[in-house]
């Protein structure tokens, strides 16, 4: 029998909503395997206080304060993805209490000699999502004509796109359609349960490791495709190039956040104007494709404004850009899926 997981996430000094993006979507996500948030330097809180999500979800100093947790998942994304020192101790405690630790930055716990033999002494798997071994590249051979390929881009990283990206797949399920998510990042794998990592992907084999997620799902109607980074952020657009190129999107939905105008961690870098960007991803995303992919979709995060303030800006975009526009949390997902929708129905992405 599958042991259901009890996870505590930890974020220790780290639990605000652009840290600990990955802690934030576990809890709106799968909220029913968290037991608690671990940091002691907020003990006493609540998620909903600190990362805006999780209701009355308690903010822990130990372990030993969730006594039902069998799992510890690492809930930040700290640069270059290494394990902040302060955590080894608590890794290791997590690891004696009999804890599963499932990890998905870039430094390997399965890699690391202590974990590996503590793990081996007290029983535990050491889940490093991450973790890949891709090795084909993409032929954009094999796939489906009657599979709707819908892919969220973005104006620059951690706007929002994974989320956008849920909500619609969600939305589109309610309405009735067989609609997949196709996770793209290590929060959208523990999220949906599976995917690929394509950060951790070797650059030639990030268009075929993307390929062959469209390959393996086209049974469903619509696949909704999580994006990553940016075209214009000079850090990580190789990532977003290969995976716009590897899914081969139908349309296009573009996420950005309100107020963001430089680029992340490369802050003397602006971020060209909406518009450029839109302009910039339908160029590249018909380099040798048979149909006109587009943007048929805005989805604006607006976490940083009033409710009054984010309608303003909705309807300013509104007319800019004349297409749908909403904040899949705040106003819900029904615009942009009635976008899609009317998309697919138009047949427009079927056309030689």
């Amino acid at each position: 029998m599958t042991q259901t997981r009890r996870i505590v996430v930890l974020t220790e000094g780290q639990t605000d909503p652009e840290n600990a993006k990955t802690a934030s979507c576990m809890i709106r996500y799968r909220p029913d395997e968290i037991v608690a948030v671990l940091d002691g330097t907020q003990r006493g809180k609540t998620s909903q206080d600190l990362l805006g999500v999780g209701g009355k979800l308690p903010v822990v100093g130990s372990l030993a304060e969730a006594p039902s947790a069998n799992t510890l998942l690492l809930g930040t994304a700290p640069a270059g993805g290494k394990i902040p020192a302060p955590w080894r101790a608590i890794i290791l405690d997590a690891i004696s209490r009999g804890m599963n630790i499932w990890s998905g930055l870039h430094e390997f716990l399965s890699n690391d000699a202590e974990f590996v033999a503590a793990a081996s002494k007290h029983g535990i798997q050491l889940i490093d999502v991450r973790k890949n071994s891709e090795r084909d590249v993409g032929s954009r051979k094999g796939l489906r004509g009657d599979c709707l390929r819908i892919h969220t881009v973005g104006h620059d990283c951690s706007v929002g796109k994974m989320v956008a990206s849920v909500e619609l797949t969600n939305g589109l399920k309610q309405r009735g359609h067989d609609a997949k998510f196709i996770a793209t990042g290590q929060t959208g794998i523990m999220v949906e349960g599976d995917g690929c990592p394509i950060d951790c992907v070797v650059a030639d084999f990030v268009a075929g490791a993307v390929e062959k997620m469209m390959l393996k799902n086209q049974h469903h109607e619509i696949l909704v495709v999580e994006g990553q980074g940016s075209l214009v952020h000079p850090s990580y657009s190789g990532v977003t190039l290969s995976l716009l190129h590897g899914c081969a999107p139908h349309a296009l939905i573009l996420v950005y956040e309100v107020g963001r105008n430089v680029v992340t961690d490369v802050e003397h870098v602006p971020i060209p104007p909406l518009a450029e960007i839109r302009r910039i991803y339908e160029v590249m995303a018909n380099v040798n494709v048979e149909y006109d992919c587009r943007v048929i979709g805005i989805a604006m995060n607006s976490r940083r404004l009033s409710a009054a303030d984010a309608e303003i800006e909705r309807e300013r975009v509104r007319a800019e850009f004349g297409l749908p526009v909403c904040d899949v949390i705040r106003h819900g997902p029904g615009e942009l899926v009635e976008a899609i929708l009317k998309f697919k129905a138009s047949g427009d992405w079927q056309r030689p």
